[in-house]
């Protein structure tokens, strides 16, 4: 296997449910070292949830998963929190603290993980604002000044304040008009590139998953019914596949992801 193919996250067996209702059973997935994989799905299949369940917020009912080759629910709670360390968390509504401005919620996580002096970490925090697209007269900014936009990129800064190794992004673009979504979309691929980070990006987007994503994993039935390229996917003759890639918006989405390709 080379590099490009190892698998940072392997899921195997998941089960997810809440009370009687069953939510994932025997859902399997691999986040490979260096790739976006996208995952959609329809309304209830919970992409949400196996967002969750991988980064420790929900204890799966059943199956493994396995970060960076540990399972991180056998883990001595000391070093389960080293592992979560390596990673980043984009939340759909952002979840910044209200009552910081954008600099102390991103400097945060520095002060109280990396133990930091509060004005080492507020220097930081300013750099990943500036890394996340912010002007530096953002830092001084409340979220309640903010435009959804501002908002994702320094939920963002945030995510990435502990130089994470793999980045977990819930409905990211979310909320944007088109360009902003699209200068979003770019921001992603070319932190990837410049960190090497590896992606987890749920989405709605037809648009970002034709511009951002390696591969992309479909949820239906409990479970994932495909991950794979693009090309691979689109192929499938599920019938929700067919109704979600070939629909209007699919089609649109397609041609201008390939603009050379004939109609």
């Amino acid at each position: 296997m080379s590099r490009a193919e190892e698998a940072v996250i392997r899921v195997r067996g998941l089960v997810n449910r809440f009370g009687s209702h069953v939510v994932h059973q025997d859902l399997d997935l691999d986040i490979r070292r260096g790739e976006i994989l996208g995952v959609v799905g329809g309304s209830g299949t919970g992409k949400s949830v196996l967002l969750r369940s991988i980064v420790g917020l929900k204890r799966p009912d059943g199956g493994r998963v396995e970060v960076f080759g540990e399972d991180l629910q056998q883990l001595p709670s000391r070093q389960r929190s080293r592992l979560e360390r390596r990673f980043g968390v984009l939340f759909q509504r952002g979840a910044l603290f209200s009552s910081l401005n954008l600099q102390e919620n991103v400097a945060l996580p520095l002060i109280e993980h990396a133990r930091l002096p509060r004005a080492d970490a507020e220097a930081l925090g300013r750099l990943k604002l500036a890394l996340a697209g912010l002007p530096p007269d953002a830092a001084l900014k409340m979220p309640a000044e903010l435009s959804g936009g501002m908002i994702k990129r320094a939920a963002l800064a945030r995510a990435l304040a502990l130089d994470p190794e793999v980045l977990f992004l819930d409905e990211p673009t979310a909320g944007l008009d088109p360009i902003g979504a699209a200068d979003f979309d770019r921001l992603i691929m070319t932190l990837r590139d410049a960190m090497g980070l590896s992606v987890f990006l749920v989405t709605h987007d037809l648009d970002t998953l034709y511009t951002a994503c390696d591969r992309v994993a479909v949820l239906s039935q409990r479970r994932v019914l495909v991950a794979d390229r693009l090309s691979v996917v689109e192929a499938s003759d599920d019938a929700w596949i067919r109704d979600y890639f070939h629909g209007p918006r699919g089609r649109a989405a397609h041609r201008a992801a390939h603009p050379s390709e004939a109609d």
